[in-house]
Parts: structure tokens; sequence; C-alpha cells
């Protein structure tokens, strides 16, 4: 079974290959690992700062990069930065890590790498409704309340929940029957992009695994 010590080691390869992808660049460990305050359903989070003129060719190459580390199953952009010109959020799942290890890899230019704000409310860099996946949005949800759960945060889950309907124009709501909750979202999500069916059989077992169906 795959360990903290298991996260830790592949976070460290990650950081290693984009500094070696772009001498120059700034790589740091964020969020709760950064911190030391992980827990078990800890993601990975990491800032990669490129050297402006390296911005576009950075983002050409970071996924070849990462599959040098370990295999990428599915690469998502947050679409509130999709089109911005110095910064992209990319939502990134290896293949055979728990769903829990997703990889949140902010890239910025050196230009606004201390501008934690940029671009945040810049409708000009935000995605077309075409550009992004809703169903994989939801998913990422359902994860997120898993976790949540897990972590005794119910509101949290409640909330992660009812967005991920809500993204989906599915009308459903969560009960608290937690894990029939993720499953119920799971399914919607899967019947609106039929390609995300694995991940979401992938996503109800994690639910039943670790959060059950007991209500809140």
């Amino acid at each position: 079974m795959a360990s903290e010590t298991d996260r830790a080691a592949l976070a460290h390869e990650v950081c290693l290959a984009l500094k070696r992808c772009c001498p120059g660049s700034r790589v740091e460990l964020t969020g709760s690992l950064g911190s030391g305050t992980a827990d078990a359903f800890s993601d990975i989070d990491i800032a990669w700062v490129v050297p402006d003129t390296r911005f576009p060719d950075c983002l050409d190459r970071a996924v070849a990069v990462l599959g040098g580390v370990r295999p990428v199953d599915s690469v998502r952009l947050d679409p509130d930065f999709y089109r911005s010109d110095r910064r992209r959020l990319l939502f990134v799942r290896f293949a055979g890590v728990p769903l829990f290890w997703r990889l949140d890899l902010d890239v910025r230019t050196a230009s606004v790498a201390d501008d934690p704000h940029y671009d945040a409310e810049n409708p000009a860099a935000r995605a077309r409704d075409d550009e992004w996946s809703r169903p994989a949005s939801a998913l990422a949800n359902a994860i997120g309340a898993v976790k949540a759960v897990a972590r005794n945060r119910d509101d949290e889950a409640r909330g992660l929940l009812d967005r991920g309907f809500a993204r989906i124009g599915e009308n459903d709501r969560a009960s608290g029957a937690w894990g029939h909750d993720v499953a119920r979202l799971a399914h919607a999500a899967a019947l609106r992009e039929p390609s995300l069916s694995d991940l979401a059989a992938q996503v109800t077992a994690l639910a039943a695994h670790h959060v059950g169906s007991s209500a809140a």
C-alpha cells in the first residue's frame, strides 16, 4: 500500500524533474506538504516559477517532463487561468497512485511570482465553456468531499458535493449518506462524459472504502 513516504518521494522527484527541465527556474513545495501539516489525504502542491521568456516552452514540455517521473493518467487546466499570459494551474493525476495524491502545479513567470492574485479576477484569462470539462471538475469535487468527510469536515463535504451537482446541471444535493452521495455525483458526471467512466468508478470505490454510506 502506498505510504506518505511514497508521496514525499514522488513530490521530490517531480521537483527535481521540473528544475532539470528549466535551468534558472525555481521549484517550491507548497500547501500542507510544504508547511509540514500534511495528513494521509493531502495532495501535492508545487509552485514552479520560470523565466518569462521560457513560459510557453515550459508549458509545452511540462506533461512530458512529469510523464518521465511517472506515467500521467490525466491533466486538467484550471479554467480561471486557462488563457493567462503568465500563469497556469495544472491538475495532474499520475497512474498507479492514490487519487488523493493529485499534483496541483502552479506555473508562473518570474515577473508575477510574488503576486498571488495575478489574473484571478481577469475574465480574459478564463477558459471558454468548451475548453474545460465540467464533469471532470465535478469528479474532483467528489474526491475532495471524500477527503473532507475523512477529516470530519462534513459542512465542507456538503458544499463540495452540492457545487459538483450544480456544475453539471444535476438537480441533486448531498444527503449526508456520503458514499451514496459521491456515487450519485460520479455516476452523473460519467453519464455526461463517458470517457470519465473509469475514473468515476474509482471515485465511487474510494468513497465506499473511506466513508461508506453513513449519514452525517
